[in-house]
C-alpha cells in the first residue's frame, strides 16, 4: 500500500484511516533536534517508547518528557508529565501528534533501530548496562 499521489484531501485522509500498522509506524515520525540531526545525518525518525521529546506547537508548547506510549490507531503520542485536568478531578495524559514534537534524545536500546542509523553510515555507540555480579 502506497501513499496516494492524489492531492485531494479526501484520498489523503482515506489513506491515513485505512493504513496498515506497519506503515503507521513510519507515519508516526518526528523531527530530530539540530544536534541529533548533525550526529545521525537524518532529519526525522519514527518515534517509540523511551524517546525524549519536546512539544513545539499548541497549548503544551515547551513541555518535554519521555514517551510513555504510542497509539498507532489514533496517530497520537502520550508523554510523561504532559497532562490535563479532567472534570472528575483526575489527571489525564494528552495525546499529541508527532508533527508537533521534536525528538531531543533517541532510545537506542533496540538493535533494529541501531541498524537503521548504521545504514546511513553513522557509527552508533551501544550503551549497555551491565548487572552487578
Amino acid at each position: 500500500m502506497r501513499r496516494p499521489k492524489s492531492k485531494k484531501p479526501r484520498k489523503q485522509r482515506k489513506f491515513l484511516y485505512d493504513a496498515p500498522f506497519h506503515l503507521r509506524r513510519k507515519i508516526l515520525a518526528a523531527h530530530l533536534s539540530k544536534e541529533l540531526r548533525e550526529k545521525y545525518k537524518r532529519r526525522a525518525m519514527p518515534v517509540r517508547k523511551g524517546d525524549e521529546v519536546q512539544v513545539v506547537r499548541g497549548k503544551m508548547k515547551g513541555k518535554s518528557g519521555k514517551i510513555a506510549r504510542v497509539n498507532y490507531k489514533k496517530y497520537r503520542i502520550y508523554i510523561e508529565g504532559v497532562t490535563r485536568k479532567r472534570t472528575v478531578g483526575t489527571e489525564a495524559q494528552v495525546g499529541i501528534h508527532p508533527s508537533k514534537l521534536k525528538i531531543i534524545s533517541l532510545s537506542l536500546d533496540d538493535k533494529k533501530r541501531q541498524k537503521i542509523l548504521e545504514r546511513k553510515g553513522v557509527k552508533v555507540e551501544t550503551t549497555q548496562t551491565t548487572a552487578p555480579a
